[in-house]
């Protein structure tokens, strides 16, 4: 099995990136979190990667961290969720925001992601129940994030933000910041982005 790549990137083509290891030019599909992380074209990238055979395809996947690729294992084993609509909730939520929603049930935000209805995402919560915390995934959000700046967050998914863009707002916001005045800064700097 391919564990881990590094070499240069050649494209960026969403979601698929062509990695050059030593003169061999891997295809990976990598999740939205890892493919805006990536450095520029023709500079050296190290992913960790999981390798899916089928009868029809061999399929190569890259994450930015050990731990997005344990979540997308952890995803795989749910019956029902393949390396597409894995990939899908990976991108659609960070794990930070992924353990939140399965520790909250928060079925709604799970319906949101492409690909994932009400009844994949109640699917979801059960299976993911338990399986990782919101402290262990090792995201920058974790369990520091202040009530306030989920308050702040859901308020500017409410007007029609999407997550990245509401929690790239409440994450540049003070940790001291109350929720009206942290609303009212946030669509401040999204006006600007």
């Amino acid at each position: 099995m391919i564990g881990r790549l590094s070499g240069t990137l050649l494209e960026k083509n969403p979601p698929q990136i062509l990695l050059d290891v030593q003169g061999v030019g891997y295809e990976l599909d990598v999740p939205m979190s890892t493919f805006y992380n990536l450095p520029a074209l023709h500079e050296k990238v190290v992913l960790h990667t999981h390798f899916v055979v089928r009868e029809d395809a061999q399929l190569l996947y890259g994450f930015a961290t050990n731990e997005e690729r344990l979540a997308f294992r952890q995803l795989l084993k749910i019956s029902g969720v393949g390396p597409k609509l894995a990939l899908s909730v990976l991108s659609g939520l960070s794990l930070g925001d992924l353990a939140a929603a399965v520790a909250n049930k928060e079925v709604g935000r799970l319906t949101k992601i492409p690909g994932v209805g009400k009844k994949t995402a109640e699917r979801l919560l059960l299976e993911l129940q338990g399986k990782f915390s919101v402290t262990g995934t090792g995201s920058a959000q974790g369990s520091a994030t202040s009530s306030a700046g989920s308050d702040i967050a859901n308020a500017l998914l409410a007007l029609g933000y999407n997550e990245k863009e509401a929690d790239w707002a409440a994450k540049q916001l003070p940790k001291e910041v109350g929720v009206s005045d942290g609303i009212r800064q946030a669509l401040k700097l999204l006006s600007k982005a």
